[in-house]
């Protein structure tokens, strides 16, 4: 297992008090408004916190994947909901802009992105292609110096209150084809986009959104890496987003079995606290065996990006194997808690509804099944 160094448990302490005193006092009240709080965006930025794991050459922090892994947990048992929309910005945003923008483009957006000041979005997902990016049918037409872009996203995180947003688009080639497919980058107030509001059952303070683009006209400029290649180029940043999304489950089972731990000690039941019955011991057993497991798969796939390593396999094992840890982890908490834990007043209901959506994000599960399969058979092996 990754053990930390004194810098990296400095900063995990660091961010663990700042979540204690600015986070988690708050999170009823975002989640019962479902509103974000945005001032978090430029208070993150000002620590240097949105910069961590982009080179300092582009305006970066330092750190790098173990660190940034460090923030999303820490954050993600704070709130879920807050640490989406701070991931999505960071690394999606944030990473298609570092790794595969013109030096125009990145320099024109990226350094609001790190300071918060400028909160970007990642827009693939359509009502008609899902996971299956092959699909996608938003067209982007060029027209002189500038593209028009028409269609649909939907499911869109910080889709509503993105000021910058990664549009993937087709620009040839027929549907069913991965070719043809570009990135733009668009401004949230471009004439002719139009956003709405998704409700949902969890992840309460963050933003979805879904959105339509009726001729909006683009500059040729704002093209993200090649044309008919962007999306190519992208899948590092994809790839990546398997491991840090990975780090939101850690954060949601680890403060599951947290709430469970401190619950069964406290709570009497047949002459004693629920944590004398053996039953309720194993299942804290099982649940800490499984948060443990899925730990070292997150960090170890971390670790190998860190060091310049593959890791496409290992990340999409991690990001399966810790999603549906944090789910299993996050029923069994709610179940020891029983009817308190069933109300709304406890955060426990929170956890349960938050952890599902992991499972879908960055590639449903039976995406990430499907490439650790292909990989087995091309020779791969743990």
């Amino acid at each position: 297992m990754l053990e930390f160094t004194d810098d990296q448990r400095a900063f995990q302490s660091e961010v663990a008090r700042f979540t204690a005193s600015e986070i988690e006092p708050h999170v009823r009240e975002w989640e019962e408004s479902k509103t974000y709080p945005l001032d978090l965006f430029p208070r993150l930025g000002a620590l240097g916190w949105l910069g961590i794991g982009v080179p300092e050459e582009l305006g970066g922090s330092g750190g790098g994947p173990i660190e940034r892994s460090i923030l999303f947990e820490e954050l993600s048992k704070a709130s879920a909901g807050v640490a989406l929309g701070i991931y999505v910005n960071a690394v999606l945003g944030g990473g298609a802009l570092g790794m595969v923008a013109s030096d125009r483009l990145r320099d024109a957006c990226l350094p609001g992105i790190l300071s918060g000041d400028t909160i970007a979005a990642w827009a693939y997902a359509e009502p008609d292609s899902g996971a299956d990016i092959t699909r996608v049918r938003l067209s982007a037409k060029r027209d002189g110096d500038s593209y028009i872009l028409n269609g649909s996203k939907i499911y869109i995180t910080n889709g509503t209150i993105a000021d910058v947003i990664m549009v993937v688009s087709r620009t040839s080639a027929e549907p069913g084809s991965l070719g043809g497919i570009s990135v733009f980058v668009v401004d949230g107030d471009t004439p002719g986009l139009t956003r709405r509001s998704m409700d949902k059952l969890g992840m309460h303070p963050s933003e979805l959104g879904e959105l339509h683009f009726d001729d909006v006209v683009v500059p040729a400029d704002r093209m993200v890496g090649d044309e008919d290649a962007g999306f190519r180029q992208c899948l590092p940043v994809l790839s990546q987003g398997r491991i840090y999304g990975a780090t939101l489950a850690l954060g949601i089972g680890r403060a599951a079995l947290d709430a469970a731990t401190a619950h069964v000690q406290e709570r009497q039941q047949f002459g004693g606290p629920l944590v004398k019955q053996q039953a309720v011991r194993f299942n804290l057993a099982d649940m800490t065996a499984r948060l443990a497991a899925a730990r070292t798969l997150v960090y170890g796939a971390a670790e190998l990006l860190a060091e310049g390593m593959p890791y496409d396999t290992e990340a999409s094992i991690a990001k399966l194997v810790a999603s549906e840890a944090a789910t299993w982890i996050a029923e069994r908490a709610l179940h020891l808690h029983g009817a308190q834990g069933y109300m709304m007043e406890s955060p426990v209901q929170r956890y349960y509804r938050d952890c599902k959506i992991i499972e879908y994000g960055e590639g449903a599960n039976e995406v990430q099944r499907e490439m650790i399969s292909e990989a087995l058979v091309r020779g791969w092996r743990p």
